[in-house]
């Protein structure tokens, strides 16, 4: 295991997946460790500061003109330096549509566009000298460049521990027929460490897609080389699985990873518009709205969105639907029923 080297202040190198659900983790978790004293570079791949810049233009009047996301926390006393990356494809290049070549680009180039990130960053900061790299699990690359560069290998996952030992088990599920079957399983899952019997309807999708398995296989093959693994789930939440996981590796869930005031932060991360519903929610009774949104990645046919358009109606409940211009896979804009708008106003 590598070791942290002497010096007054650690000095960690933050590079989350890029990709939403990712992002927003990885820059709480840099405020936090910023709080504590470290020094952070956070590393955001061109592509996402573009799209964050974009996001900030529509959805303010008065934009942060600052390159960095991190000029607000910085300005209370915050070491947060920012940088940006070149991920291996044009900026007009649709990531979302084109999903797959991707994430191949990931899986295979983009670890060299790191590795000469992270040398020129390591040469340059010979009085802050970078100390651990704080990468995202699902890269496939870090312990490589933890190793070339000799400092510590720290895996941030973002999701709960009970889907880490998911992945981390692909070959028990393998073997077991619940993984690269085409047989419709309708058995449990019941042969995971610290994982209670599950229904193998309830395994994640993507399972299935081959270059999302090659990701996937990669990255928790790479993680088992990991000095640390830290997790945005809460210790009492899933005791018996981390404790699993923790016979092996050095594994700490250190969430939940937002924080309590992060409604009042000043960092602008998200990749779209942002529409302010507060005066409307407050207008609700509390628990009475219902948030509805696929995420920052899937596609959606038509027929489920209009098929979900008329469940929110006719549930007579009050909802708040995120709905993405490119949620088809196109920048098709009408796609609630004629009227909708209008017949939910109240309550949407």
């Amino acid at each position: 295991m590598a070791e942290i080297r002497d010096q007054k202040h650690p000095h960690a190198l933050v590079i989350p997946c890029p990709f939403q659900g990712h992002i927003n983790p990885a820059i709480h978790l840099s405020l936090k460790l910023a709080s504590k004293g470290f020094i952070i570079t956070f590393v955001n791949t061109q592509f996402i500061h573009s799209q964050i810049t974009k996001a900030q233009l529509t959805s303010s009047s008065k934009p942060n003109n600052d390159h960095s996301i991190f000029s607000k926390a910085c300005e209370s006393g915050l070491d947060i330096r920012y940088v940006t990356i070149f991920d291996g494809f044009p900026l007009d290049f649709d990531r979302n549509m084109n999903s797959l070549p991707f994430l191949e680009g990931l899986i295979n180039q983009f670890s060299g566009h790191v590795d000469e990130l992270v040398g020129k960053l390591v040469k340059d900061n010979y009085v802050d000298p970078i100390t651990c790299l704080v990468a995202d699990t699902f890269f496939v690359w870090p312990s490589i460049i933890a190793k070339k560069y000799e400092i510590v290998n720290v895996s941030f996952f973002t999701e709960p521990a009970l889907v880490f030992a998911l992945y981390y088990h692909l070959d028990l599920l393998e073997e077991n027929g619940h993984f690269g079957s085409e047989e419709n399983r309708k058995d449990s899952v019941d042969y995971i460490p610290g994982v209670k019997s599950i229904e193998a309807s309830d395994l994640p999708s993507l399972f299935q897609n081959s270059v999302v398995h090659q990701l996937i296989y990669k990255a928790f093959q790479d993680v088992r080389q990991a000095d640390i693994i830290i997790a945005n789930t809460v210790q009492e939440l899933e005791l018996e699985t981390i404790t699993s996981i923790q016979e092996k590796h050095n594994f700490y869930a250190i969430g939940p990873i937002v924080s309590a005031n992060f409604t009042e932060l000043t960092i602008s991360s998200s990749l779209w518009f942002e529409f302010d519903c507060t005066q409307w929610l407050d207008t609700k009774p509390c628990g009475s709205v219902l948030y509805v949104s696929f995420g920052s990645v899937a596609l959606v046919n038509k027929e489920d969105i209009l098929e979900l358009a008329h469940g929110l109606m006719l549930s007579e409940v009050n909802f708040i639907w995120i709905l993405r211009f490119n949620g088809l896979g196109q920048d098709e804009k009408d796609i609630l029923p004629l009227g909708y708008e209008e017949a939910v106003k109240d309550r949407g």
